[in-house]
């Protein structure tokens, strides 16, 4: 997958504010349409995010979708911000815009604190015989953007294969942590995240040499010596408790978790429904208890009159 450009600082201060305003606003049930007419104007109109909610809103008009104009828009969306979107858009799926937009949200407010450094920091390393690149300083940016959206991905079931393709594309990973992210698609599920994790770790490549051991074949080690420390701790427990202690040191940005169905809602007006009818049947047998039941109340109203034989053909 072809990696996205860097963008500048303020396109994703506007992208987080634009995600900001559409959560608010589309929980007002009001059609998506309508709300990027309203809000492209009130972004900054220095920036080409106006220019893509144009493009987006006319492919929107068009086929009532907005993935596959952001799908063409590759060099201003990374691919997971049109995965999000193509996963809210699905009829069948679970993943709603609501949560996708807090994700979007999240996402570019971090990109705009780090800002967005571009593929290449590892490139002139010569190679390991694994095809990979070791490197003693793991960029702390890529590591929390990997735990942030693999992180999603997991909380709200989203699709590992797709999930982790979109990722690979992303222009904060390096070629080394791109190529380690499509490979996890393979091992996912079969090996503990937690084992994975430490095994990619400088933690680790320390155990290695102090035990005097080759580092051929080995790695790539991506991630720093807290963080395999961390994994290590972590190995056979609840991947919630790996992916918290991850959230307070990396400090990247709390993912939204899917609210269950608040079923309480509905239980005033079904108890109150009742309660009439309950009210009606007591009513009913109280007067015919009395005598005074009058079933002519009950009769259908304003019902023709059936023709007498003289009106009869």
């Amino acid at each position: 997958m072809s990696p996205s450009p860097k963008l500048d600082r303020t396109e994703y201060v506007e992208q987080a504010f634009l995600f900001q305003l559409l959560g608010e606003r589309i929980a007002k049930q009001v059609p998506m349409q309508e709300l990027l007419e309203q809000t492209r104007h009130e972004l900054l109109s220095t920036t080409n995010l106006p220019l893509a909610i144009s493009f987006l809103l006319t492919e929107l008009k068009h086929s009532g979708l907005m993935s596959p104009a952001m799908s063409r828009l590759g060099h201003y969306f990374t691919p997971f911000q049109t995965y999000l979107i193509s996963e809210s858009e699905k009829d069948t799926g679970r993943f709603s815009i609501g949560s996708a937009l807090l994700v979007l949200q999240g996402d570019a407010e971090f990109r705009s604190r780090i800002g967005a450094p571009t593929r290449g920091g590892n490139d002139d390393q010569p190679a390991r015989p694994t095809g990979y690149d070791v490197t003693d300083d793991p960029p702390a940016e890529s590591q929390a953007a990997f735990f942030f959206q693999f992180e999603v991905l997991c909380r709200n079931r989203l699709n590992y294969d797709r999930g982790l393709t979109a990722m690979s594309g992303d222009p904060i990973y390096s070629r080394p942590f791109a190529k380690w992210i499509l490979d996890l698609r393979a091992q996912i599920g079969l090996v503990d995240f937690a084992d994975l994790l430490y095994l990619a770790s400088t933690y680790y490549k320390s155990q290695l040499q102090e035990k005097g051991l080759p580092l051929d074949g080995k790695g790539p080690f991506l991630f720093g010596q807290k963080e395999g420390r961390i994994a290590l701790a972590n190995r056979r427990k609840d991947p919630v408790y790996l992916f918290s202690a991850m959230h307070r040191h990396l400090g990247y940005p709390e993912v939204p978790r899917p609210k269950p169905i608040d079923e309480t809602i509905d239980l005033i007006p079904q108890m109150a429904r009742r309660i009439e009818r309950l009210e009606s049947r007591i009513q009913l047998m109280e007067e015919e208890r009395r005598a005074s039941l009058d079933i002519t109340k009950f009769y259908e109203k304003h019902r023709p009159e059936p023709p007498t034989l003289d009106e009869l053909p």
